[in-house]
């Protein structure tokens, strides 16, 4: 049935949006060092940009050092350059054989931009379940007007989007008072 398939792609949907959530949260600067902080970040080697994860190997000495040594030691300098252009706000120290990287330690000022950045996200996610629960309720639309389904199958269909869309929108809230609680601690 045509609504089955519908309310199975919306759930997917609504699925990736908090994994994709989740994974912008990882590269949120706490003070902590993270591999997921730079792994994503693109290096421009020999004219071709890649990950960062694709040209180094990121590793965590402690809780406030990233160490980054690349496969080729050509590739500090570029390294380094994509760090300070990342707009991190970190200083990449280039030993020769590695770039380091050392976590500065939040002020506050830097934990309250840092909390608003991730309920801005947060935000962000919650517009794809909106927009993803008005795609699903168009095409229920569209299935009720073509009589592909009954009036009674379109509000049920509906009901059980709006428990979803209600219930993604509460694990977004929940994830964002958890990383809020993160942030501030000190």
């Amino acid at each position: 049935m045509a609504i089955n398939e519908t309310m199975a792609k919306t759930k997917e949907n609504f699925n990736k949006t908090f994994l994709h959530l989740q994974e912008e949260y990882k590269k949120l600067q706490i003070g902590r060092a993270s591999p997921a902080l730079v792994e994503g970040l693109m290096v421009d080697m020999y004219g071709v940009l890649q990950p960062m994860k694709a040209v180094a190997n990121i590793s965590v000495p402690d809780a406030k050092t990233l160490s980054i040594q690349p496969w080729d030691r050509n590739a500090l300098v570029a390294i380094e350059k994509a760090i300070s252009n990342s707009g991190l706000g970190l200083n990449p120290v280039n030993n020769g054989l590695a770039v380091i990287l050392n976590m500065p330690p939040l002020t506050e000022e830097r934990r309250t931009d840092v909390v608003k950045r991730a309920k801005g996200l947060a935000e962000e996610a919650r517009i794809g379940i909106r927009t993803e629960r008005q795609e699903a309720q168009n095409a229920f639309k569209r299935m009720k007007a073509d009589k592909e389904i009954t009036e009674d199958e379109f509000f049920g269909a509906e009901d059980d989007l709006q428990k979803n869309a209600d219930a993604m929108n509460k694990q977004i809230e929940e994830l964002v008072k958890a990383k809020e609680k993160d942030i501030m601690t000190i």
